[in-house]
C-alpha cells in the first residue's frame, strides 16, 4: 500500500494570509512623499549644510532656500518674500527622484523659525521642509494666524479681460485673476496677502505680493480678484500661479498674442526714413552745388522739317507793287 497522503488543507490559510500581506505591502512602500533631510540642523552665516532629498519626481528642477517665519509642518507660510531669495541654489533629481547639493547658510530677510525650502520649478507642484537654525539670527514666534487660518481653492481660475489697441502696439498686456477661495482652518483669515506669479516657457515664476483686503471667517468664502500685468512686448504661452501661505493654489495658463502693430511701425519707419533722408541728402547738394550757367540744361531739341520752296506764282496772281518792281530794269 503507498504511503498516505496527509491533506495539507490546514496551511493553505496560513499561505493565502502571509501572500495577501506581501501583496498589500508592496505598493504602501512604494508610494513615497517628497523629503528633504540636511547634514546639520544648526549652522552660522557664512557657512552652509548639505541638503539631501528622497521621494521627487525623476529629473525634476528644484530650488532651495533658506527662509524665515516657517515650519516644516506649516511650511513656509509668509511665502518666498521670507526667504534669502539671492542666495538659493538650484539643483535636478536623478532617475530615482534623488538629490544632494550644497546650500549657503545665510540670514533671511525675517526672523525664524527658519526652514530649508524645497520646491519643484515646473511641472506639478511640489515642496517640502527642514528645520535649520541659523545660528545668531533673531527668533521670534510665529504670528497667531498662521496655524488657524488656512485658505484652500474652491473654484476652477479665470483670468477676465481682454487685449486692446494699445496692446497691439506693444502696451503691457493686463488681466484680472479670479478665484474663489474658502477658510478651511479654525480662525478667521483677515487682509491675507497672496502672491501673484507669471511664468514662461521653462522659467521659474516672478512672484508679487498682493494684498486682498477683507475678511474670510473659518468655513466661510469669498471671491478674490487680483490684477495681473506682464512686461511691454510680451507674448507668447505664460501662466499665471497663485500662492498663499507658501502653497500653490492653482494656475492657469495665459496665451499672449505679439503685438503686431510694433512690427508695423516698424516697417514703415524702414520705409518712410530712408526715403526721406535721401530728399533730403539731394536738397542739400542742390543748395550747396547749385548748376553752372555753361552746364544748364538744354532745351529739348525740336525736329526741323525740311523748308518747302516757294513756288513762283504767276505774273497775274502776283500783287501790283510786285509788278512795277518786277518790270523795272
Amino acid at each position: 500500500m503507498p504511503p498516505a497522503v496527509r491533506p495539507v488543507s490546514g496551511s493553505v490559510p496560513v499561505l493565502l494570509a502571509l501572500l495577501l500581506v506581501l501583496v498589500g505591502a508592496g505598493p504602501a512602500g512604494a508610494v513615497e512623499r517628497p523629503v528633504v533631510e540636511l547634514s546639520a540642523s544648526q549652522a552660522g552665516t557664512g557657512g552652509s549644510v548639505t541638503v539631501s532629498g528622497s521621494g521627487w519626481r525623476p529629473r525634476a528642477l528644484l530650488t532651495l532656500l533658506v527662509c524665515g517665519q516657517a515650519e516644516p509642518k506649516q511650511g513656509v507660510t509668509g511665502g518666498t518674500s521670507t526667504c534669502a531669495n539671492a542666495d538659493g541654489r538650484a539643483v535636478t533629481t536623478d532617475a530615482q527622484g534623488r538629490f544632494r547639493r550644497e546650500l549657503p547658510v545665510v540670514e533671511p530677510p525675517v526672523p525664524c523659525p527658519c526652514v530649508v525650502h524645497v520646491a519643484t520649478v515646473t511641472g506639478a507642484v511640489a515642496e517640502a521642509d527642514a528645520a535649520l537654525q541659523v545660528a545668531g539670527h533673531a527668533v521670534e514666534p510665529l504670528p497667531a494666524d498662521a496655524a488657524g487660518g488656512r485658505l484652500s481653492l474652491l473654484a476652477d481660475t479665470r483670468l477676465r479681460g481682454s487685449g486692446g489697441l494699445l496692446t497691439w502696439f506693444g502696451s503691457p498686456p493686463s488681466r484680472t485673476l479670479v478665484v474663489t477661495v474658502g477658510n478651511v482652518g479654525t480662525s478667521p483669515v483677515r487682509d491675507p496677502v497672496f502672491q501673484v506669479g507669471t511664468s514662461h516657457g521653462v522659467f521659474a515664476p516672478e512672484w508679487q505680493d498682493q494684498r486682498w483686503r477683507g475678511t474670510i471667517r473659518p468655513g466661510g468664502k469669498a471671491r478674490v480678484e487680483l490684477p495681473v500685468e506682464l512686461a511691454a512686448g510680451a507674448h507668447g504661452d505664460y501662466t499665471v500661479s497663485l500662492k498663499y501661505g507658501g502653497k500653490v493654489l492653482a494656475e492657469h495658463p495665459w496665451g499672449v498674442g505679439r503685438p503686431w502693430g510694433v512690427t508695423l511701425f516698424w516697417a514703415l519707419v524702414l520705409l518712410v526714413v530712408p526715403a526721406a533722408l535721401v530728399r533730403a541728402a539731394l536738397a542739400v547738394v542742390d543748395r550747396v552745388h547749385p548748376p553752372r550757367p555753361g552746364h544748364a540744361a538744354r532745351p529739348a531739341r525740336r525736329t526741323r522739317l525740311p523748308a518747302v520752296r516757294r513756288a513762283s506764282a504767276p505774273p497775274w496772281f502776283t500783287p501790283e507793287a510786285d509788278r512795277s518792281e518786277a518790270r523795272r530794269p
